[in-house]
C-alpha cells in the first residue's frame, strides 16, 4: 500500500477541498482549531477539480468554506520556506474580511474570518506545533475583536511517533506529515474521516492524469528544495572560507606560510596573496 504526500497542492485539495467528502475538512477543523462552537456543516467555495497538467499555474494551496453561520475559513499548506508567512495570513484574512459586504451592506453583517497555516517548517520560538492568535487588549489580554483568527501548525515541532498518538489532532497531524512514509493505516486512525482520507491517499485510487500532476508537482518541490539546500552549504562554505582567511591574517606576523597553511588548511599560495595584499595596504 503506498500513499500519496498530502502536504503537496493536488492532494491536500483533493483529500481536505472536495465538496464530495466535505466531513474530512469537517473534523479536520473543529479538532485543530479552537471553535467556540463546531462547524456542523461546510460549503467549499473552491472545491477540488481534478487538474490538467498542460497549462498547470504553480501556487499555494488555497482551501476556502464557509460554515452554516456563515464563518469564513481560509486553509493553506505551504511547504516551501516562507519567512513572512504571517504576513500573508493577516492579508488573506483581511482580505476575505473586507470582501464581504457590498457598499450598501451594513458592518453588523460581518462574519468572523479565521485562518489556518499548515507549515513544513518553524516561524515562532515557541516549542509547541499549534498556535493560536487573537487579538487582544494589552492591558488586561480580553478578547473583545473576535472577527479575526491565525492558526499555525508547525509540522517540524510535531514529533510524535504512530504509537504516542493520543488525540484526534495528533492523528491528522501524523497523517499529514507521515502518510507518504506509510504501508499501511494506522490502527489509531479510528474516525470515519480519518478512515476516508487513508484511502483518499491510496495511489492506486488516483487516476493517471492526477497521478502526472501529482509527480510534477513533487519534482518541482524536490527542486526547489535542492535549491535551497545548495544555497544553504555554498553560505556555510563561504562563511568557513571567510573564518579561515581572517585567521590566516592574523597569524601572518607570527608564523611562516607553511606554518599557517597547516593551522588553516588554507593553501600555501592562499597565504602568499594575503602577505602581498598586506603589503600593499
Amino acid at each position: 500500500m503506498k500513499f500519496v504526500d498530502p502536504k503537496t497542492d493536488i492532494a491536500f485539495k483533493k483529500i481536505f477541498g472536495n465538496q464530495a467528502h466535505k466531513n474530512i475538512l469537517i473534523e479536520f477543523l473543529n479538532e485543530l482549531l479552537e471553535l467556540e462552537y463546531p462547524i456542523a456543516d461546510v460549503e467549499i467555495n473552491n472545491s477540488y477539480q481534478p487538474p490538467r497538467l498542460e497549462g498547470l499555474k504553480e501556487t499555494t494551496l488555497d482551501i476556502k468554506a464557509k460554515d452554516r453561520s456563515g464563518r469564513e475559513f481560509i486553509v493553506e499548506m505551504q511547504v516551501e520556506k516562507e519567512i513572512a508567512f504571517y504576513k500573508r495570513a493577516l492579508y488573506y484574512s483581511s482580505k476575505a474580511y473586507s470582501q464581504q459586504l457590498d457598499k450598501t451592506e451594513k458592518y453588523h453583517l460581518l462574519k468572523p474570518v479565521i485562518f489556518l497555516g499548515i507549515l513544513d517548517f518553524c516561524i515562532f520560538n515557541h516549542t509547541a506545533p499549534c498556535s493560536r492568535h487573537l487579538i487582544l487588549n494589552s492591558e488586561n489580554q480580553s478578547h473583545d475583536l473576535k472577527d479575526l483568527e491565525f492558526n499555525f501548525i508547525e509540522l517540524p515541532k510535531f514529533t510524535k511517533q504512530e504509537h504516542e498518538l493520543e488525540t484526534i489532532s495528533d492523528k491528522w497531524l501524523f497523517f499529514i506529515q507521515q502518510a507518504d512514509n506509510l504501508d499501511h493505516i494506522p490502527e489509531n486512525a479510528d474516525t470515519a474521516a480519518l478512515q476516508q482520507a487513508y484511502e483518499i491517499a491510496q495511489q492506486h485510487r488516483w487516476t493517471r492524469e492526477e497521478l502526472e500532476v501529482y509527480d510534477y508537482q513533487g519534482l518541482q518541490l524536490g527542486k526547489t528544495r535542492g535549491m535551497i539546500e545548495t544555497g544553504r552549504i555554498e553560505g556555510e562554505r563561504e562563511g568557513i572560507q571567510k573564518g579561515k582567511l581572517e585567521v590566516a591574517r592574523n597569524l601572518l606576523t607570527v608564523l611562516d606560510n607553511a606554518a599557517i597553511a597547516q593551522a588553516t588548511g588554507l593553501d600555501v599560495a592562499v597565504i602568499v596573496r594575503l602577505r602581498q595584499e598586506q603589503h600593499q595596504c
